[in-house]
């Protein structure tokens, strides 16, 4: 990790700061998407405005430290939104072919698409039809990107890419695991013209910028939440000295305006950000959901909606979850046992 501000012990909120506004939503999909239907998400207030912390469930506390970091630079600093608005992708998950077409169309304007492949339970030729689909529905001009999530091993991803490169690919996010493996595939598929991306191999590494370090990757995606902020993911961007892509963990509008806020200083020109998630949910946390408009977001901060709040409020059972879980990163953060 570069030498970036983080907060510190002492410039972390008290506890009751971050409990007296808290709330944990659970928010409807309307694709099942990295494995799950139903999105939760803690989101709480500070002297900035509205901010979120919603690392997945399966992460643990330290892990999560990263994902409270976030919401206190983005809730507790002020940050100069950098422009108007910043281009985004369409997102298709690993749904039939035939589906794509419908799914396309929640979000306009989009001339960028990023296709799920790799997904278990399906195959290449599911890959390969959800990819021709989308080319054909986005048409020849469009920017299409895969993402495998680092499930290929190697001669898998070898193989896959050759039958995907033809449908003339901006990248390819993430098809191996290791920083290792991205490397040698990287020097494997330069023949056909594709860029690698590393997204995993970033935002869950003891070292982010290991694999710049390592020429393992063309383009680096960047989230907010994982990398401890705005501040901090900016200082990684810029150290790294790769072209960036800011992309979405599946937040709220509220966590997306904090990806927006990020994507409008660091994104590399020519890129779409991956932050149009919004349109992949049936309810959100406000009547202004950051929705993409002529393939774009806006670059805000997002006031929720208290009736939605209420609305999409999550069980009792899961709200004493996350709230137990948020005193214990907090607890981590200040350094108390």
């Amino acid at each position: 990790m570069p030498d970036v501000t983080l907060p510190t012990p002492d410039a972390v909120p008290e506890l009751h700061d971050l409990l007296a506004t808290a709330r944990v939503v659970a928010l409807p999909m309307r694709v099942r998407f990295r494995g799950i239907t139903v999105r939760e998400a803690l989101v709480l207030r500070g002297p900035e405005g509205w901010t979120e912390f919603s690392p997945f469930v399966e992460y643990d506390d330290t892990e999560s430290t990263a994902w409270l970091r976030a919401a206190v630079d983005f809730g507790w600093t002020r940050h100069d939104p950098g422009a108007d608005s910043v281009p985004v992708n369409a997102t298709v998950p690993a749904i039939p072919a035939e589906d794509v077409a419908d799914l396309l169309r929640r979000f306009p304007g989009c001339t960028t698409a990023k296709v799920k492949v790799a997904e278990p339970g399906t195959s290449v030729e599911d890959d390969v039809a959800r990819v021709a689909a989308v080319r054909r529905v986005m048409g020849e001009d469009a920017d299409v990107r895969v993402d495998a999530n680092g499930l290929w091993d190697l001669d898998q991803a070898t193989a896959a890419l050759g039958r995907l490169a033809p449908f003339r690919l901006q990248y390819a996010e993430q098809p191996v695991a290791s920083v290792a493996d991205l490397a040698v595939l990287r020097a494997r598929v330069a023949g056909l013209g594709l860029r690698i991306a590393a997204d995993e191999s970033v935002r869950k590494a003891s070292d982010p910028l290991a694999v710049a370090r390592a020429g393992a990757a063309d383009v680096l995606v960047v989230k907010a939440q994982p990398l401890g902020g705005i501040t901090a993911a900016g200082a990684v961007v810029a150290e790294a000295g790769l072209p960036c892509v800011v992309s979405s963990a599946i937040d709220t509008s509220i966590g997306l305006g904090m990806g927006a806020f990020l994507a409008a200083r660091s994104m590399a020109p020519g890129f779409a950000a991956g932050l149009g998630t919004a349109a992949m949910f049936a309810g959100d946390v406000t009547t202004e959901p950051l929705l993409p408009v002529d393939g774009r977001i806006a670059v805000r901060r997002v006031e929720p909606d208290p009736g939605l709040l209420d609305r999409w409020a999550a069980s009792p059972e899961r709200t004493e979850w996350w709230l137990s879980r948020l005193r214990r990163v907090h607890a981590l953060l200040v350094g108390r046992p």
